[in-house]
Order: C-alpha cells, then structure tokens, then sequence
C-alpha cells in the first residue's frame, strides 16, 4: 500500500511492506514494516539515505513541515527513508503482550526484534524498491543496528553514516556496563555541583516516596528508584535542566506527578526496556548485566540511573508487568552474535561516525576501540555535544560527516 502527500518543502511517500516475522523461515508467519519516505519536491530521483532510529523499541522520527533539522540537510542530498523499526510504530506494533501462548514462546517471539532482523527486513524493502545501493544513517541503536548491517549486508550499502553508534565489538557485556556506571556518577555528581540544593531536594523526596504511598496519574506507584530512573536525562544536553525541573515542583503536587511519570516512558515502547540490554548481547547471554553490576556508591548516594534496565521494573511499570516472565527468559537466552569483527576489518563502504566524548550512553574509549576495527573509518570525536547531537544540531552534524565521506573534511 502506498500513498502519497505533498507538504510544504517536501513530498512524503507512506509504504507497508510485507516480510518475514523469522527470515530463517521466509514462508513462515509475516509482519509489516512501514517507511516513510521524505523528498525534495525537486530531489525524486536523488539516492536514498535509511534512517536507523535509536532505541531499542522507538518508531522512525516524525518529519516536521516544512523538513528541519538533519532531515533538512540530507533531502539536499538524498530522499531520506524513515523506518519504523519492526515491532515500532506502524510496523505490526509490539504491545505489552506479546504473542504467544506461553512466556517461553513470547521469548522466542522477541528474540525476532534486534538488529540483524532489522537489517534483514532493510534488504528486502531495498530489493523492493529496485535499488541498488543505498545510504544509512544510524543513531545510537541505529549505528548498532548499521555494524550489524555492515556485517552481514554491506553489498547493499553505498555509504554509512553513524552518530553515538559505535558499540563495543567482542567485550563482554559487563565491560559496558560497568563503562557506563563510571560515566554516570561522574554525570550525578556534575548535576549536584551545578544544582547544589538539589542534593537534600533528592533526599526528601527519595524518603518520602519510602515511607508515603504515591500514586502516579496512570495509578502506579512511585517508588524511589523508579524516580531515580529520570536520571536518564544526565546523557542529554538540555538533560541537567529537565531534571532540575522536576525536581523543583513541590513534592506531589499535580505537576511533579504528571512530570515524574512523563520523564521516563517505558510502557509506551515496552520492548525498550525487554530488549535493551540484548543490544550487547553479541553471542553471550545478558544475565541482567546493570542489575548485577550496580555499584554501591549509587545506592548509598540516591544517584540517578540512566539507560539502565533492572528487573524491578517489570513490578514497578504496570504497563511492564504482562512481558516479566519472557524478560527473564530473554536475560538468559544465548544471543546469537550481532557484528562479524572479520569482515568488518576487509570493510569496503565508506563510513563515518561521531565520537561524543563524554557520552554517558557510548563510552568512548570503547567506541574509538570499535573505530580502529572497522577498515576506512573515519571519526570525528568531539565535546561540543552529548549522545543526542543529531537531535540538537542535525544538520551540522550530518553535513559533517557527509564531508568525511566526501574527503571534503
């Protein structure tokens, strides 16, 4: 199915494709995968660039009108093809229950939804399409998820570009893990120096949520360390200030409430939080990596977590509770590996990536490690920006590493 709108500065193109739910099994049982594609009323014959959103568990990003941001940049160059992963958005969305009768076969149902899927399911729209080569942009899961397709595709890539997307090749899972704990106590104690009256602001409201029982705006209750969970912010640029804000608002008033539960979203994408640490998982079982690994200092301290994953959590979010028994089951599943290292060193497609240096997600000395792996990449390490640069200054962003690419940089 496919539709067509013209908007200002750009002429959308809606498609559903059908593939595969397993690609093992290609006359198995199928899902759809939506794209979007995004022009230049002028540009219809330009090259495509697929966008890999973030995540795990997020739909593409929504085109504004007229195109701004990265999108603005790259339709000078390309018609950009926005995918909503399978199992986001309006690709046969995954909800809180999961197909399957028993929790072992919603765990095998998952096990469907990474990265080499994803790229699996790219190939075949690009056959599709009857295009040759194309050009992906990847943003953090998506850079992951364009490894993955480097690995495994790269003779349907023309040229990939990755921003806070390097994952760690061959590293154990609490290698990354323990990486990013370090980053995020030097991330909280950055927060309370420059909000220093938040730190006994903190403490109040963790003791309160101890001894009182508030409840949510959705009836869930607040716990403390589901409060700590707005600690994801510390790895956004605007982060500091968001959370500062919430904690400001007089303690369970109306709009601490609704700002507390809208801080940290999991239920709207629950696979985030089910495949999450799977991201790592190349060909080891995950074992609940941030779980185990949490350092004490974090809990004496009241710190805020981050991108981090418990299995308290599948109590905690109601909207969580329907996929706990095949969460469990998936922390134990054997992953099978997402990244060929060996190919990835005979890498012939032009690459470039972002290096952000204090990104609280991507630990960087594990990305500069992946960097030297992959033959003909080049980087651009750079402070200027935190894990979501794309975001806050996309076109500059992309047209810098179009120019990598180019040699022009």
């Amino acid at each position: 199915m496919n539709s067509s709108f013209r908007v200002p500065g750009a002429i959308l193109t809606e498609r559903e494709h059908v593939v595969p739910l397993d690609h093992a099994r290609p006359d198995g049982p199928t899902i759809t995968v939506f794209t979007r594609e995004v022009a230049d009323p002028d540009g219809l014959d330009r090259p495509y660039l697929v966008f890999l959103q973030g995540g795990p568990g997020f739909e593409a990003a929504r085109p504004t009108s007229p195109p701004s941001g990265w999108v603005k940049r790259a339709i000078a160059d390309y018609r950009v093809l926005l995918l909503d992963q399978r199992g986001t958005g309006r690709s046969s969305p995954v909800g809180a229950r999961i197909p399957g009768e028993t929790p072992r076969d919603q765990a095998a149902y998952l096990t469907h939804f990474r990265a080499d899927s994803i790229v699996r399911d790219a190939e075949l729209i690009r056959q599709e399409l009857g295009v040759d080569r194309w050009s992906v942009l990847g943003q953090s899961f998506g850079g992951f998820t364009s490894m993955t397709y480097l690995s495994i595709a790269p003779e349907g890539l023309r040229e990939a570009f990755l921003t806070g997307g390097l994952s760690p090749i061959g590293r154990a899972v609490d290698d990354i893990y323990g990486a990013t704990y370090r980053r995020l106590i030097d991330k909280n104690r950055r927060y309370f120096a420059r909000y220093p009256d938040d730190r006994a602001r903190v403490r109040d409201i963790l003791r309160r949520l101890g001894d009182e029982e508030v409840r949510l705006p959705s009836g869930d209750r607040l716990t403390g360390r589901r409060f700590r969970q707005l600690g994801l912010w510390l790895g956004d640029s605007a982060g500091f200030e968001l959370l500062h804000h919430v904690i400001e608002l007089p303690f369970g008033s109306l709009a601490f409430l609704h700002d507390a539960e809208q801080g940290v979203r999991f239920e709207r994408n629950p696979i985030y939080a089910t495949l999450h640490e799977s991201s790592y998982a190349d060909g080891v079982p995950t074992r609940w990596s941030a779980h185990r690994l949490l350092p004490d200092e974090v809990e004496v301290e009241g710190f805020f977590t981050a991108e981090h994953v418990f299995p308290w959590m599948w109590e905690d979010y109601e909207g969580l509770v329907p996929q706990r028994e095949a969460a469990e089951l998936l922390a134990e599943h054997p992953w099978p590996a997402l990244y060929d290292a060996d190919r990835l060193r005979r890498n012939d497609v032009p690459v470039a990536a972002t290096i952000y240096a204090n990104d609280l997600y991507v630990e960087r000395d594990f990305a500069i490690e992946t960097a030297a792996m992959i033959r003909g990449l080049r980087t651009w390490l750079t402070d200027e920006y935190e894990h979501n640069g794309l975001r806050a200054d996309g076109e500059r962003v992309l047209g810098r590493l179009i120019d990598l690419v180019r040699g022009r940089a």
